[in-house]
């Protein structure tokens, strides 16, 4: 034993269901200072996951059918009798050696803030826990943002690996606006289709369009390229009229949407977003080097250029499911190079946009 508790003064608990009833008598040493459990009439109430900690602090005992249970037979037992009992002992022993009060909750737990406690302070985060090879599918996530926001807190995401090792994610529901002026629509530029992008061929439109408007890319001095994101926009707005090379006339709106949905399969998801980012004063460029859709600023300085982005955008469809190694890669990559990860999703006629970084708790 490594506390001042001798066998015969340590509380033995009866395992009941899913919780461990102790006297009520230890509600002082174990709920008023520590708040581990809920007081009820005549008892002490502990989780499952709170009394094994507490097993293994050699706090309490815990008997079952007339025999104690050692911490590993009371691990083992729970384990059968809840589902991820074993990662979700993990976080929870180290938040509560971080120094954090925990207490059931929705997501799985309640965490107050440092130096906050149960019936004194609220609480601050829901906190979801996941082996690193559950899939966790998006509207699920949503879901669980939500639930946290209705009642003002934050979520965070506990994902624990194959050696034990914890990530923590906070994950938020977040709004997209940027600072940009639109480009002036009607203006009829010409523009052709050869394969998979559009040349804007005059010098004058093409500077109008790439330093003012940052829409494209230089092809020399004087010819821009613009992708076929950018030229089904710029289209939309009648800014530019675009020909194909090949029939050589010019093509309509849903003509040329068609044309650019049968080079990429993703393209019609991509467009939704790439619209309402554009439409909502933002600077939307490829995010190909970053392994994501787009990458997006809030406001560029034409005469100073492009320099920092401030967020790596992904498009998925409502039924996506997060693969948590994907998931993984794509949130530490953004944040490596100082960036935010979110993933966007049309519903409606609206976009969605869910926003996901590590935390340090």
């Amino acid at each position: 034993m490594n506390h001042k508790d001798t066998p015969k003064d340590i509380p033995n608990g009866i395992l009941d269901g899913q919780m461990v009833k102790l006297d009520a008598s230890t509600r002082e040493n174990l709920y008023d200072t520590s708040y581990y459990g809920r007081p009820m009439d005549g008892s002490l109430d502990l989780t499952l996951i709170e009394a094994a900690y507490l097993v293994y602090k050699d706090r309490i005992t815990v008997s079952h059918e007339g025999r104690k249970l050692d911490f590993e037979g009371l691990v083992c037992e729970s384990s059968r009798r809840e589902g991820n009992f074993e990662v979700k002992y993990i976080v929870f022993k180290d938040l509560r050696e971080r120094g954090y009060f925990i207490k059931p909750g929705v997501t799985d737990f309640r965490v107050y803030p440092r130096g906050g406690k149960p019936g004194k302070t609220p609480s601050r985060y829901f906190v979801h826990v996941l082996t690193e090879r559950q899939p966790i599918p998006l509207m699920d996530l949503v879901h669980q943002v939500q639930t946290a926001a209705n009642v003002r807190k934050d979520l965070v995401i506990a994902v624990v690996d194959e050696e034990s090792d914890i990530t923590y994610y906070e994950v938020k529901l977040t709004s997209m606006k940027g600072d940009m002026g639109k480009a002036a629509e009607d203006a009829g530029i010409r523009a052709t289709l050869l394969e998979d992008r559009v040349i804007v061929w005059d010098a004058l439109s093409s500077e109008l369009l790439h330093t003012q408007h940052l829409y494209g890319k230089p092809l020399d001095e004087s010819r821009l390229q613009l992708s076929l994101i950018e030229a089904v926009y710029l289209q939309e707005k009648n800014i530019i009229l675009i020909e194909d090379s090949r029939v050589e006339r010019t093509l309509t709106q849903t003509e040329f949407s068609e044309t650019s949905a049968a080079v990429e399969t993703e393209f019609p998801m991509k467009m939704a977003v790439y619209r309402h980012l554009r439409d909502a004063g933002m600077v939307v460029k490829t995010g190909y080097k970053f392994g994501t859709h787009f990458r997006v600023y809030k406001k560029v300085d034409p005469s100073v250029g492009m320099r920092h982005s401030e967020f790596l955008v992904h498009a998925v469809d409502g039924g996506h499911v997060f693969n948590l190694l994907h998931l993984s890669r794509a949130v530490r990559l953004a944040n490596s190079v100082r960036k935010q990860m979110v993933f966007a999703w049309q519903t409606g006629d609206d976009i969605l946009y869910l926003e996901l970084g590590r935390m340090k708790m």
